[in-house]
């Protein structure tokens, strides 16, 4: 019979041992909660159209590297962008909602003082607290006053430009510093594949998001001297198959770095071609019309997603949007959605590995203002509202190929048969367009969350877009303090009249 104290012993040694083991198990399911987590990198061209990649039908332009990722990973067929101009792309990627929620319905101009809401949780910001490093090489573009930069936006590093290059103010950032202000825009592409490199040599040893913004083949074209004449179109397919290079290269790196297997890397453009810059303007291919248009063209972009660990590779010709990038990358992570917000994008970790839709997938095409939606699409079916535009007319030589004026009726195309939108079926499917109407009349509903921060808000605003509004909100403080100073004289008049009274009745 054991005594009393060996009873003890024996209890306190056992939940010892029972302690050590949960401790050991946590440590082991949160070792593999961190390699499970895979790499992210986001790869985004710059007005690139459907038609301007191999493996997309392009037959002028080699895209070896890309084409490898669409054959070994996903190739997505209907993937839409946000929004068919720059900004509010680029706004509804890095945050999974509408630009119109934000109240972002344009490109930012070089003298503008907007930018997005630093309310809004960006990709970089969601994917910190999971372990992750973030960075940013290459284009912004959603604020270039000091508080709307990526280091407020959640991004550990920034190397590139805070715009588009066709603006002429276009400068370099290492971080939160300004390094270059001429820069050799014929290197650029070279520039940001080393930047991208070196991000990720150096953060290796840990989770990492890479957004890697390429400002190419925005006009003006620029490609370095070892693609010049390289392609059979031109410039800008010399400026595409550089793109396509650098992305070679990114994937050697990873490979070298053994980080290929759990790496998930996105290809994509933030919206169709700007086909009024002519033979600099790219290809929709089989699709209608091109930037800045509700048409196929203006939305549809070529896509590719690569993840040997977790993809399974085809090609999807189901819908699937820009949007959607943020909540599943939220999930890979190990992260949960903000519940304070509407997310508008849906997580397709369970389509990355082999899943299909259960349910008609529905986009909203908001016109160049993104302020209204002009067109829906429901499974195979898009219904465009009528309007007048100016659209887009390539004529094959010149860079501007100039804009003429087109108007629609209200237009029912069955896209499965028709991607370029040539037969209006709004008369045979009546039933179809009144659904339809109905889901558009939902989204045109949606309105700004919040307006643009205008104050710069920082003593070190570079360009000094804030200066101005900086001075408005100094003569808005002004009027207050001169509305203070009215209320107290006009209490102390109300005080000192009513003394008065009170003394003059205390006299008679």
């Amino acid at each position: 019979m054991l005594k009393l104290w060996q009873q003890t012993l024996y209890v306190m040694l056992v939940l010892a041992l029972v302690q050590v083991s949960n401790a050991n198990a946590q440590t082991s399911t949160q070792n593999n909660s961190k390699v499970d987590k895979p790499n992210i990198v986001f790869i985004f061209a710059d007005d690139l159209g459907y038609g301007d990649i191999s493996s997309f039908g392009a037959k002028d332009i080699n895209t070896p590297h890309i084409d490898q990722l669409a054959n070994d990973g996903i190739k997505f067929t209907n993937f839409y962008s946000a929004a068919n101009i720059c900004t509010p792309s680029r706004a509804s990627l890095l945050t999974g909602r509408h630009s119109v929620r934000m109240g972002i319905s344009s490109v930012f101009a070089e003298d503008s003082p907007e930018g997005m809401p630093l309310s809004e949780i960006t990709i970089a910001e969601a994917l910190k607290p999971q372990g992750y490093k973030t960075g940013l090489v290459g284009k912004w573009h959603l604020g270039h006053n000091d508080r709307f930069m990526p280091w407020n936006q959640g991004f550990d590093e920034f190397y590139g430009v805070p715009y588009s290059n066709d603006m002429s103010s276009f400068f370099w950032y290492e971080n939160q510093e300004i390094t270059y202000t001429d820069i050799d825009q014929q290197y650029l592409t070279k520039r940001y594949t080393d930047k991208a490199i070196d991000f990720i040599d150096r953060n290796q040893a840990q989770p990492f998001f890479l957004y890697l913004a390429h400002n190419m083949p925005h006009v003006p074209l620029y490609a370095s001297p070892d693609f010049q004449g390289s392609s059979e179109r031109g410039l800008y397919g010399d400026v595409v198959q550089e793109l396509d290079w650098s992305v070679g290269e990114i994937i050697k790196t990873l490979k070298a770095k053994g980080l290929w297997e759990n790496t998930l890397l996105v290809f994509t453009s933030d919206n169709g071609p700007w086909l009024m810059m002519g033979e600099d303007g790219g290809s929709a291919g089989e699709l209608r019309n091109g930037k800045m248009q509700t048409f196929e063209g203006g939305h549809r972009v070529p896509t590719v997603a690569h993840w040997p660990k977790g993809i399974k590779p085809r090609q999807y010709d189901d819908v699937v949007s820009m949007l959607d990038w943020f909540p599943t990358f939220v999930e890979l992570s190990g992260g949960t959605l903000p519940n304070d917000r509407e997310i508008d994008g849906r997580s397709i970790t369970g389509l990355l590995s082999g899943q299909s839709a259960t349910e008609e997938q529905v986009y909203v095409y908001f016109d160049r203002t993104n302020k209204e939606v002009q067109a829906l699409r429901k499974g195979d079916w898009k219904l465009k509202l009528p309007h007048g535009l100016g659209i887009n007319i390539p004529t094959g030589n010149g860079i501007f190929a100039g804009m003429g004026m087109y108007s629609n009726s209200l237009l029912l195309i069955d896209l499965s048969k028709d991607p370029s939108e040539s037969e209006n079926l709004a008369e045979q499917y009546p039933e179809k367009v009144t659904e339809l109407k109905a889901l558009i009349a939902n989204y045109q509903a949606i309105k700004p969350e919040q307006r643009w921060l205008f104050m710069s808000g920082t003593a070190s605003d570079k360009k000094g877009y804030g200066g101005f509004f900086t001075v408005l909100g100094v003569l808005a403080l002004i009027n207050l303090l001169i509305l203070i100073a009215i209320i107290y004289g006009m209490n102390k008049l109300i005080r000192y009249g009513y003394r008065r009274i009170k003394s003059s009745k205390q006299n008679s």
